[in-house]
C-alpha cells in the first residue's frame, strides 16, 4: 500500500518509499542502445523488468548535458529552479568563465536532502567526481547517515565527507581510469553492495558517457557496456527495489562521413563578420574531461561584448548551415526553462549531425580516437524511463527529472 507520509521539496510532493527506490542515470544513453541490446537479448534482466513494468520514453532538459540533467533529476525541476544550466558560465561582472561545479551554484535543495531531513537514509554514488558536491549538497555525513561518494575518487572517502571509507575493498574492484566501462561499472557494482549491505531508503547511481561517446549502439563496445549493466540491473531488481532507469541526455553522431568532426566554429565566424572583441562564445559542455568529445556539444550561448543589434546577430547566426533553433536570451531561457542570468544574449543550438566550436585553433581534437560523438542539442533530449514496476496516472508529458516522483508517486 502507499505510504501516507508525503515530503514537499521543490514546490512538488513525494509519497514516503514502501520498498528502496533506486533511480539510475545511465549518461548519454540514447534509447536505441537499449533497444539493439534488448533485441539482441543481451540484457534479459531489463527484458524480464519490463515485461512486469513500464518501457517509456522521455524528454531531458536542453541543454542536454549532464550536469543540468543530473540536477533535474535529484531536484525534481529544471535549471530554471535549481540553477545549475551547464559547466560553465560567464560572469559578466567580473569578465570571466566560471565552472559551476561548486554548490554554491545550486539555488533548490536535493529530494535527497528533503528526505534525510524526514529520517530517510540515502546513498548517491556517481561515476566522475565533478557531480558530486553538488549531488551531495545538504546532505549529512557521519556513521549511519547519507553516503555520497564517486568511482573516480573512492580511494579517497572519509566517514566525514562521503558516509563511507575503503570503498574499492569493500566491492573489490581497483579504481578505475576516469576514461573506462569500469568507472561506470564500479558505480553498479557499489550500488549493489551497498543494496545488500544498508538497503537505503533513496539511491541514486550515476554513470559516465565515455563507452557512449566511443560507440554507437549495436557495436561491440556499446554490446559490452549494456551487457555488463544488465548483469547489475538484475541484482538490483532482485533485492525488491523499486527501480527507474532514465538517462540525461541521449548521444549522436556528430561527424562528416569521411570521420571528420562535423563543427560550425561559432566564434570564428562571429569574429570574421562584426570583429574580433564583439562577442564571446561560450560552450557548456566544456568540463575537466574533453578527450571523447573535445568541447564540442549541439549548444551555445553569444554574450554581446559592443553594443549590437542582437536580431541581426540572430540573422547571421541563422544562415549558417546546421543551425537548428537560435533565440535571444530572454526567450531562449523561456522556451528551455533556464537561468536568464546564467546564459547570454544569443542562445544557439545546431541539428542533428552538427556540432558548434569557438575557434577552430582552441579545440585540441588530437585525442578524438573514434569518430566524434555527442550531445547537447534537441536531437538529444530524448531518454529512456524505464520501471520495473507498473504504474498509474502516467505523465501526458514525461520529463526524465519525473524519475523520482514517478517511482514514489506513480507505482502500483
Amino acid at each position: 500500500m502507499p505510504s501516507a507520509k508525503i515530503i514537499q521539496v521543490n514546490d512538488r510532493t513525494y509519497r514516503w518509499p514502501v520498498d528502496p527506490v533506486v533511480v539510475i542515470c545511465c549518461d548519454g544513453s540514447e534509447p536505441e542502445y537499449m533497444e539493439r541490446a534488448l533485441t539482441d537479448r543481451l540484457m534479459p534482466n531489463l527484458a524480464r523488468m519490463i515485461a512486469r513494468g513500464v518501457d517509456l520514453r522521455a524528454d531531458s532538459v536542453i541543454p542536454s548535458f549532464t550536469n543540468p540533467n543530473n540536477l533535474s533529476i535529484v531536484t525534481g525541476r529544471p535549471p530554471a529552479v535549481h540553477g545549475i544550466c551547464g559547466n560553465y558560465f560567464y560572469d559578466r561582472a567580473s569578465k570571466t568563465e566560471v565552472m559551476m561545479n561548486d554548490p554554491k551554484f545550486l539555488r533548490a535543495p536535493t529530494i535527497f536532502q528533503a528526505f534525510q531531513e524526514q529520517g530517510a537514509s540515502v546513498a548517491v554514488i556517481t561515476a566522475k567526481d565533478k557531480l558530486r558536491l553538488l549531488l551531495g549538497h545538504g546532505l549529512q555525513f557521519g556513521e549511519g547517515k547519507a553516503v555520497c561518494f564517486s568511482s573516480e575518487r573512492s580511494d579517497q572517502c572519509t566517514v566525514a565527507a562521503n558516509g563511507i571509507v575503503g570503498v574499492p575493498q569493500l566491492i573489490a574492484m581497483n579504481v578505475p581510469d576516469v576514461y573506462s566501462l569500469q568507472l561506470s561499472q564500479f558505480v553498479f557494482a557499489a550500488g549493489v553492495v551497498l543494496m545488500r549491505q544498508r538497503r537505503p531508503d533513496l539511491m541514486y547511481l550515476s554513470t559516465t558517457d565515455f563507452v557512449q561517446h566511443m560507440y554507437a549502439p549495436g557495436t561491440p563496445g556499446a554490446d559490452a557496456f549494456y551487457k555488463m549493466m544488465d548483469r547489475y540491473l538484475g541484482e538490483l531488481d532482485a533485492s525488491g527495489a523499486v527501480l527507474v532507469l532514465t538517462a540525461d541526455h541521449g548521444m549522436k553522431d556528430k561527424h562528416l562521413s569521411c570521420g571528420t568532426p562535423d563543427v560550425v566554429f561559432l566564434q570564428d565566424q562571429l569574429d570574421e563578420w562584426f570583429g574580433a572583441s564583439a562577442c564571446r562564445v561560450i560552450l557548456p559542455i566544456t568540463d575537466p574531461y574533453v578527450v571523447h568529445h573535445g568541447a564540442l556539444g549541439s549548444f551555445a550561448t553569444v554574450y554581446m561584448e559592443q553594443p549590437l543589434d542582437v536580431a541581426s546577430v540572430i540573422d547571421r547566426i541563422k544562415s549558417l548551415p546546421g543551425i537548428h533553433v537560435v533565440l535571444d536570451g530572454k526567450a531562449g531561457c523561456a522556451a528551455f526553462e533556464l537561468p536568464e542570468d546564467r546564459l547570454g544574449d544569443i542562445i544557439v543550438v545546431s541539428r542533428d549531425t552538427k556540432v558548434l566550436g569557438t575557434s577552430r585553433s582552441k579545440h585540441d581534437l588530437s585525442a578524438l580516437k573514434e569518430p566524434l560523438r555527442s550531445h547537447g542539442g534537441i536531437t538529444e533530449q530524448r531518454v529512456p524511463m524505464i520501471v520495473n514496476r507498473k504504474l498509474d496516472n502516467i505523465p501526458a508529458k514525461l520529463r526524465n527529472f519525473d524519475a523520482f516522483s514517478i517511482a514514489l508517486n506513480h507505482v502500483t
